[in-house]
């Protein structure tokens, strides 16, 4: 098989995949000599550059997909919008974000955070995909363990949990757009040390 017919075929399955597109999957899909995914990424990047096209692919969640360029992100945004589709409530992005930083962490602990109880929002945070639970604590009553799932870095655009932004990233976000600002409450107490959970 030619490369060219190797990243036609590449390009296609990047284009249909529900989920990011590993290299583990690939060598699923050909029955031999599996082309290596990296170089044709790279390859179809260079293109897509080259043609000013409105995307290209990133690595998200140990994976490829093609994913939309920044500059095109308020008309998506409207088009999601106008679709119906429905999106978490504050509540639900309190409790995710919580979770994604402080994790793995128990419900006691991020009702602490939140001063309010949590369990229906983690209940709807589970049946989205977007959280799991992770064990048990060995702390008194064991409550269980939560934290996030590829589904959420696949969702928020992340390769890995440590390209979440850090607190001075958000402060400066809050300075450039002061609507932010009562949201912040939840990442300074974010920032706060805790005792690390066992699991």
């Amino acid at each position: 098989m030619q490369l060219k017919e190797q990243i036609q075929i590449i390009e296609a399955l990047l284009f249909a995949s529900p989920e990011p597109l590993s290299q583990k999957r690939v060598n699923l899909v050909f029955d031999t000599d599996a082309p290596n995914l990296n170089q044709i990424v790279e390859e179809l990047n260079k293109v897509y550059a080259e043609s000013e096209r409105a995307f290209q692919i990133e690595s998200v969640a140990g994976g490829y997909q093609l994913i939309s360029k920044k500059e095109y992100e308020v008309w998506i945004r409207r088009l999601i919008a106008k679709s119906g589709k429905l999106i978490l409530s504050p509540a639900a992005l309190d409790t995710l974000a919580i979770i994604a930083y402080k994790q793995p962490v128990g419900r006691y602990e991020i009702e602490a955070v939140r001063g309010v109880d949590s369990s229906g929002v983690i209940k709807t945070l589970l049946n989205r995909n977007l959280v799991r639970i992770k064990g048990r604590d060995s702390g008194p009553g064991r409550p269980l363990l939560y934290q996030t799932t590829d589904k959420f870095l696949e969702h928020f655009g992340l390769n890995r949990l440590s390209d979440l932004p850090k607190l001075k990233e958000i402060s400066e976000l809050v300075e450039a757009d002061p609507t932010l600002g009562e949201q912040m409450a939840v990442f300074e107490e974010l920032e706060q040390p805790s005792e690390p959970a066992q699991s």
